[in-house]
């Protein structure tokens, strides 16, 4: 199991607060397409991330749906729990399979309610994903899908800090909620171009800088915004 240092949320976290939350968390092995909770149900457990990447998707009546944000290492995954909601209108599923860390969402709520550090950082944390969630609603609206593909492929990266990922063109146009036709043909380019090798499900990125040129301001707009907010994210000496 990896280290609990591969989650930013988690490292930042001080002895006193491991402290008060009882810290036993709980090692899970996240399947691909997995789903941590359904849209409109109860929050039991909120998830932290390690080396797998969890999508959050808006589901529509008709069963369509489209990937709002995506969480992390950098995150965790639950935060209506804190915000007051306790469920949330969308779904979490599994994006890329790998291991996390979960915790009874009664000792994290109780603790976010001190209104001390980690109030503050979740905070923070939420305003980025905030931010993500609204990049994305403009680049599915005004940019092509050779750039929401760019977009999408380098946001997942920066999730497992890693230049490969375990994901079919079908899974990534549901996720983009676009034509499979539309992301074979954006993937075709990038591959014909040297910049990803495509093949049987697994995406290696090639030439980083050549996908953040090819991507439009969108990328840009979240990194930027989550360096800022997340600059606490340093490994705490209470997890060394």
């Amino acid at each position: 199991m990896t280290l609990p240092q591969n989650n930013g949320l988690l490292a930042a976290l001080t002895a006193d607060e491991l402290e008060r939350i009882q810290f036993r968390p709980e090692p899970v092995h996240l399947l691909l397409g997995e789903v941590l909770y359904e849209a409109g149900a109860k929050l039991s457990h909120v998830y932290f991330p390690l080396n797998c990447i969890v999508s959050l998707l808006y589901v529509m009546a008709d069963g369509a749906s489209a990937e709002i944000a995506v969480v992390g290492r950098e995150g965790v995954v639950g935060i209506a729990l804190f915000m007051g909601g306790g469920s949330t209108p969308s779904r979490a599923i599994v994006q890329s399979a790998g291991d996390a860390y979960r915790i009874p969402a009664a000792l994290v709520k109780a603790e976010f309610e001190r209104y001390g550090a980690l109030h503050h950082r979740f905070l923070r944390y939420t305003q980025a994903l905030l931010t993500q969630m609204a990049q994305t609603a403009v680049c599915n609206r005004h940019h092509t899908v050779d750039q929401q593909l760019c977009r999408w492929l380098l946001l997942s990266l920066d999730c497992l800090d890693s230049n490969e990922l375990s994901m079919t063109q079908e899974l990534i146009a549901n996720m983009l909620g676009v034509r499979r036709e539309g992301v074979n043909h954006a993937a075709g380019k990038l591959q014909s171009g040297g910049i990803i090798r495509y093949s049987h499900g697994n995406i290696t990125v090639l030439d980083r800088p050549r996908l953040e040129e090819r991507a439009c301001e969108c990328y840009a707009v979240v990194k930027a915004e989550v360096d800022r907010l997340l600059a606490w994210s340093t490994v705490s000496p209470a997890l060394e």
